[in-house]
């Protein structure tokens, strides 16, 4: 999986500054241009992007169908009002918007804003659609490139398996340019202490081959381990019961 985000890195970081883009151009044709306090409206204040006049207002209703033009009550507004108050709630607006979410563009007037509108239909047509499908390309192609160097790598290991096994004569096996005892090869210190003991807890690393190169192993990677295997036990049992003989004989 690392290999394919390094794949598809970079696209990210060009999707990534579009939809800042995008959240900077709404922050600033949305955000209010006079100071506001969600503590107390400002009955003076017009600007239609204040949250205070776009926040949810209510009137009353007459007997015979008619409204009263004036506000009945009106729900006092929070930071969610307008994200685009803040440009770090306008990003996280964008990225609502990026998964289906548009009620943070629903408080204004679609009609009254054709700005807004075009803004809109560029970034559903452009990220939404367009970018986050080809992002979706990408990662297919990623995964499925980096199956194929895995099969790869399998497929050359079951070939040399097999050369090794049916097309090799016998004096070839045994040359050590080929087949050495022992292969060296670099490896994570971390994963290398997770595999030895993993080993030793399932009981596979006490096999009696290579002793001398298993110890020195554990004390470059600072493991503690005393393997006590059956032939110690029966060689301490038998020491065990040779002195109780001759303690009993003693008597």
């Amino acid at each position: 999986m690392i290999s394919v985000g390094k794949q598809i890195a970079s696209f990210l970081v060009v999707l990534f500054i579009i939809i800042i883009s995008f959240a900077h151009t709404f922050y600033i044709l949305l955000s209010p241009t006079s100071n506001f306090s969600f503590e107390k409206k400002n009955t003076n204040n017009d600007d239609p992007n204040n949250p205070w006049n776009i926040a949810p207002a209510y009137y009353q209703l007459f007997a015979d169908g008619t409204v009263n033009q004036n506000q009945y009550f009106i729900q006092p507004p929070d930071g969610n009002t307008n994200m685009f108050v803040d440009f770090g709630t306008a990003i996280f607006a964008m990225y609502l918007f990026l998964i289906g979410d548009s009620s943070a563009l629903s408080n204004w007037t679609y009609k009254d804003n054709p700005s807004l509108v075009i803004l809109i239909v560029l970034f559903s047509l452009l990220v939404v659609v367009y970018l986050m499908n080809l992002l979706i390309g990408l990662l297919n192609n990623a995964i499925e490139k980096d199956n194929n160097k895995a099969s790869y790598l399998v497929q050359k290991a079951e070939i040399l398996a097999e050369i090794e096994l049916l097309y090799l004569l016998p004096h070839q096996r045994r040359w050590h340019e080929w087949f050495p005892e022992v292969i060296y090869y670099y490896a994570d210190v971390d994963k290398v202490r997770r595999k030895i003991k993993e080993m030793i807890n399932e009981g596979e690393w006490n096999t009696g081959e290579f002793l001398e190169l298993k110890q020195d192993l554990l004390n470059r990677l600072n493991i503690q381990h005393n393997p006590v295997d059956e032939t110690t036990l029966k060689n301490i049992l038998e020491e065990i019961r040779d002195l109780r003989s001759k303690l009993s004989q003693q008597q």
